[in-house]
C-alpha cells in the first residue's frame, strides 16, 4: 500500500461517524445514500468511490453489497432511528448498519 493511499484511507476513517437515522433521511430523500455491506469495509469502500475504482465498485454492487436502500428499508429506521456508521464522498453518503442499540 503507497503512503498516498495510506493517507487517504487515515483521511476518511477520521471522518467516519455514527449517525442517526433522522439525520440521514434528507440523503435518501435526495437518492444520495448508498448502503454498504456489513461485511463489506466501509473506508475502504469510500476510498475505491474516490479513486473511481469502477471496477471494484462494480464487483460490489454485482454481489449486492453496495446499493441504495429502498422505501421498505427507509419506514422501518423511521420507526427505529437507528444508528449507522456513516461517511461522505459528495455527492453521496455511505452507510453501514444499522448498529445494534447497546444495551
Amino acid at each position: 500500500m503507497t503512503s498516498d493511499t495510506q493517507a487517504h484511507l487515515a483521511k476518511l476513517l477520521e471522518q467516519t461517524a455514527l449517525i442517526h437515522w433522522d439525520e440521514l433521511q434528507v440523503h435518501f430523500a435526495r437518492g444520495a445514500l448508498i448502503r454498504v455491506a456489513d461485511n463489506v469495509d466501509l473506508v475502504e469502500t469510500a476510498l475505491s468511490i474516490v479513486k473511481n475504482d469502477t471496477a471494484a465498485v462494480k464487483g460490489l454492487q454485482e454481489l449486492k453489497q453496495l446499493d441504495a436502500p429502498n422505501d421498505d428499508d427507509a419506514r422501518a429506521w423511521a420507526d427505529q432511528n437507528p444508528e449507522f456508521w456513516a461517511l461522505v464522498i459528495a455527492p453521496w453518503v455511505l452507510i453501514q448498519g444499522p448498529i445494534p442499540p447497546k444495551e
